[in-house]
């Protein structure tokens, strides 16, 4: 079986996730101006396990019972949330959200590796690798080589983030056994899992009860919990359920792409040439991992050949 080519509906949930997700690591950085990193994790998934829960229940659905797929929940919680979440506002302590973005964006070179040796529907080919290689430089020319120069800097904190998004990986290939849920059941069990992990860990690290936090720092979190989790997840598990693990990592290759028009939308940040030229590339991966591309030039030139005999 082969990977699913992404729908023009996915294309359009994926673009919004990476909408959302662009302005996660902008917020971090507000809230780290307060609150610890363990802190703003415990926010995001505690205030987004809330939101969840009220949306599955004031639409009409239900929670699970089934302890083996609390399991999965606890499982996928910490793959794709406590780990990731943690490492990646830890490490923006000590680099900025660009250089964050950048490294990020390796997510889908683990993903299209991972899924080769443990599944069969979503095996690694020329095209496949060569989009993601392309992606990857398009995000390092779209950031720019002022932020690659800083790749020296901060290494632990850049560690972080690459085990970050060696996490999401993961945590993409396990979520492929929650597809038969309803997306927002999928995202609700998950968070919860998530906020009972963590509720431990930050209050004993950083006992945050302590801090007295600004609005911006407070509204960041909840911007976090509400958008960056709850509205996030249930696009990711839609995507999820229907596009394939790989196809969903494309949303690391976004995320900058996002970054760029939002703070060009709304901080009147002039675009580079090198915002053209990354975005082309980003395209350009893109185009080459859904594969559809050459799937149409294909037919056109065995049409040619066989005209030629």
């Amino acid at each position: 079986m082969q990977q699913a080519a992404m729908t023009g509906r996915e294309w359009v949930f994926l673009i919004a996730l990476s909408l959302i997700w662009g302005g996660a690591f902008f917020f971090n950085e507000i809230a780290l101006v307060d609150f610890g990193p363990l802190t703003v994790v415990l926010g995001r998934v505690g205030f987004g396990a809330l939101a969840l829960l009220i949306w599955v229940y004031a639409t009409g659905g239900r929670l699970p019972t089934d302890a083996r797929i609390w399991g999965a929940f606890l499982v996928m919680g910490v793959l794709n949330n406590v780990i990731p979440f943690s490492l990646i506002v830890w490490g923006q302590v000590s680099i900025d959200s660009g250089l964050a973005s950048i490294l990020n964006a390796t997510t889908p070179l683990f993903s299209v590796v991972f899924a080769h040796f443990v599944t069969s529907d979503e095996r690694l080919t020329p095209a496949r690798l060569a989009g993601v290689v392309l992606g990857l430089a398009g995000v390092a020319v779209l950031i720019g080589p002022a932020l690659l120069l800083q790749i020296g800097d901060g290494v632990l904190g850049q560690l972080a983030v690459l085990g970050a998004g060696c996490a999401y990986a993961w945590a993409a290939l396990y979520g492929r056994r929650l597809r038969g849920l309803p997306p927002l059941v999928a995202a609700a069990g998950m968070v919860i899992c998530s906020a009972v992990v963590m509720v431990p860990i930050a209050l004993l690290i950083e006992t945050p009860w302590r801090v007295q936090p600004g609005l911006a720092s407070v509204g960041a979190v909840l911007g976090l919990a509400v958008l960056g989790t709850a509205a996030a997840y249930w696009l990711y598990f839609r995507i999820l359920r229907t596009a394939g693990a790989t196809n969903l990592m494309l949303v690391t290759f976004l995320i900058p792409v996002s970054a760029v028009f939002l703070g060009a939308l709304f901080l009147g940040e002039r675009l580079a040439w090198t915002s053209f030229a990354g975005m082309t590339l980003i395209f350009a991966g893109l185009a080459a991992v859904d594969g559809r591309v050459l799937t149409l030039v294909r037919p056109r030139r065995a049409t040619e050949g066989a005209g030629e005999g």
